[in-house]
């Protein structure tokens, strides 16, 4: 039987952790967190509701793309398989739920972001970390506009479908 798959947005609670296997393998633990913001209509405020943290993992490329961009606070797609890490610690057995990453990148509802391609090896990892410092070098960037450009016709005050189906043109 095959693992849960998820996809789904959610929010970076830490800055992404890279190490290396003792075979030179990148690896990057990065800390998630779900949850079911609603708005309320007779209040006209947003409620939070249940959040689910999970950490998840992401190998080889994904791993050191993943650290040189996305930054604790981050909003982010992310699609994986769930399953359940098991340790043995002190004599005492642990699991916890866990996220394989195979796909994870900034969301642009509140961002943009300038995406470059990764030039590697050609075995489909890249050699060595570059570092964080380095992501904004290699075109990685990721920063929130302050205000919607003037003449964006989507930046009319009430969404489409929000009680005006009118598009802003």
């Amino acid at each position: 039987m095959a693992l849960p798959t998820i996809t789904g947005v959610g929010r970076l609670t830490a800055d992404p952790e890279l190490r290396f296997t003792s075979s030179g393998k990148a690896v990057a633990s990065i800390s998630l967190a779900f949850n079911s913001r609603r708005l309320n209509r007779q209040t006209q405020e947003w409620e939070d509701g249940d959040v689910f943290y999970i950490r998840g993992t992401a190998w080889e490329r994904l791993a050191e793309n993943a650290v040189e961009t996305l930054t604790k606070g981050m909003e982010v797609l992310v699609s994986g398989e769930v399953r359940t890490e098991r340790w043995e610690k002190d004599g005492q057995k642990h699991e916890r739920t866990a996220l394989m990453i195979r796909s994870i990148g900034p969301s642009l509802a509140f961002a943009t972001a300038q995406v470059s391609k990764v030039t590697g090896n050609g075995n489909g990892a890249q050699s060595g970390g570059q570092g964080r410092a380095q992501g904004a070098q290699s075109g990685a960037q990721y920063s929130r506009p302050q205000q919607p450009p003037q003449d964006d016709p989507w930046a009319t005050g009430t969404p489409a479908g929000w009680g005006n189906d009118q598009p802003p043109f």
